[in-house]
């Protein structure tokens, strides 16, 4: 009988430390759950209230709406986050339904709207204007011209006009004849230009 006495009293001490060691590790998981859930709402959030700000001003147009929301509201680091855009004077559409051209725009509105949120010293931007007609490009290159001279810094690399000819300097990037594995530079201040501009203008 003493030992089941001290069997039932070493089963009862150890169930206690499990239960203790239980509630410590939950107190902990609830802890990181929090300051996880904490972190992603201050990245996201700014970015979700910027984003319909931003396309707006890329589309120039107040019609254009874009939204942000977590698939899952309780723990959105679990799950997809989603994005939907309506282009201006259209109805709604899923993302995949939009055209090339509107995914860009959609894009570029993620991209600065995560600038806003944590500015970048500079962005390198590929070809954007691949997908965009000529006046989705005019739109989006008076938009980086103007943040260009607020709070970025854009090196964009683009073969037409309507889009390097708001730059502030050019740079060309050529073969050399005598050896096609080497490259040549040339280089070109617009703002020398634009300024001979405002002068003659002042002038007149």
């Amino acid at each position: 009988m003493e030992i089941v006495k001290e069997k039932e009293a070493e089963t009862t001490e150890e169930c206690e430390t499990a239960r203790k060691k239980a509630r410590k590790a939950r107190q902990l998981f609830e802890k990181v759950k929090a300051d996880r859930y904490k972190r992603f709402q201050e990245c996201f959030e700014p970015v979700a209230q910027k984003i319909d700000e931003i396309y707006k001003q890329l589309s120039r147009n107040e019609s254009a709406q874009a939204f942000l929301g977590a698939d899952n509201m309780e723990e959105p680091y679990l799950e997809g986050i989603a994005y939907n855009c309506v282009a201006p004077g259209k109805r709604f559409r899923p993302m995949d339904n939009l055209s090339g051209g509107e995914k860009t725009v959609a894009a570029l509105a993620l991209l600065f709207a995560m600038h806003a949120r944590n500015p970048s010293p500079f962005f390198v931007l590929d070809e954007i204007d691949a997908a965009l007609d000529n006046t989705n490009i005019g739109k989006v290159a008076s938009f980086i011209s103007e943040r260009a001279r607020l709070d970025m810094q854009l090196v964009v690399i683009s073969l037409k006009e309507e889009f390097y000819n708001k730059a502030d300097g050019l740079v060309g990037i050529y073969p050399q004849p005598a050896n096609c594995t080497v490259s040549g530079v040339l280089t070109l201040d617009l703002t020398t230009f634009k300024q001979s501009h405002l002068d003659s203008s002042a002038v007149d």
